[in-house]
């Protein structure tokens, strides 16, 4: 009996030395979204919505050229509205999203209650005015129909571009499409508001003068910011496309480190590379 125990106990003593020496040779990784730094070797993995062009085409950029040296891996989920990213996010679906400008997401944050932090702004996409009857904007006639988003904070937005252009007056923060008076609109121009992915798709309507659209639909569409009848002025800005993320993550270092990167010199050099024409511009 007691030689038994003996080879019972020297039996698992030899168990727990392998099953040490075993945990002793695996490298601890990070769980994604838990807000430490890869561990040595390891890689942290970010879960981030964008929309399709241009924003998902710059994390590509991040993605295939310096992720991994800074220790991440970064899975892009695309969305071709404004609506689901945001909450996508608050249902932490997403680590952090990449496509709204700070008036659009304060805005969001006042209607829907989102506590979410942002970085600075990383690049601009100029809002334009189209048109494929007339060649400039003072050419839009009397009553002309004009296509503009339904969301308030880019609405606002092209507005201000019909006012600098001489069709609106007087224009607000407050003022939209419904509360126009005659003296803010004397060429009596008329409105039709749509989802921002269909004001594109308005250009085409024979009925429509010109249609406000915003940067990345215009690139979406294949249009070039340089054929718009009038375009946003990029100096003094605030309309800069974010990285967005959870308020209860703002010590993750890993969303802190994928906002760097998108602020790196690299990045600014790829936008200008690749569109040279000015639809997208860093800063």
């Amino acid at each position: 009996m007691r030689k038994i125990l003996t080879a019972v106990a020297a039996s698992l003593a030899a168990t727990m030395a392998l099953t040490a020496c075993g945990s002793g040779d695996a490298t601890p990784s990070s769980a994604p979204g838990d807000g430490s730094a890869p561990a040595s070797g390891g890689t942290t993995k970010l879960v981030v919505g964008a929309s399709p062009v241009p924003h998902a085409k710059i994390l590509e950029f991040v993605r295939d050229n310096l992720a991994a040296d800074a220790g991440l891996e970064i899975e892009i989920q695309e969305f071709d509205d404004y609506v689901l990213p945001n909450e996508a996010l608050a249902n932490e679906e997403l680590d952090a999203n990449y496509f709204q400008h700070l008036p659009y997401l304060e805005n969001q944050i006042a209607e829907k209650g989102y506590e979410f932090s942002h970085g600075e702004g990383i690049h601009i996409e100029p809002f334009a005015l189209f048109s494929n009857e007339f060649d400039s904007a003072d050419a839009i006639p009397e009553g002309g129909v004009v296509a503009i988003t339904n969301d308030p904070s880019n609405q606002y937005r092209g507005l201000k571009l019909l006012e600098e252009n001489g069709l609106l007056n007087d224009i607000a923060e407050d003022t939209t499409v419904l509360t126009l008076t005659d003296e803010q609109n004397p060429k009596k121009l008329t409105f039709e508001e749509s989802q921002p992915e269909v004001v594109v798709q308005q250009l085409e309507d024979p009925k429509v003068a010109a249609a406000l659209i915003n940067g990345n639909f215009i690139l979406n569409a294949g249009l070039k910011a340089e054929d718009a009848i009038a375009i946003e002025k990029v100096e003094g800005n605030p309309y800069a496309n974010m990285l967005v993320w959870r308020t209860a993550d703002d010590g993750n270092a890993s969303i802190k480190k994928l906002d760097e990167l998108l602020h790196s010199d690299e990045v600014a050099e790829f936008i200008k590379t690749e569109w040279p024409s000015g639809d997208v511009i860093p800063g």
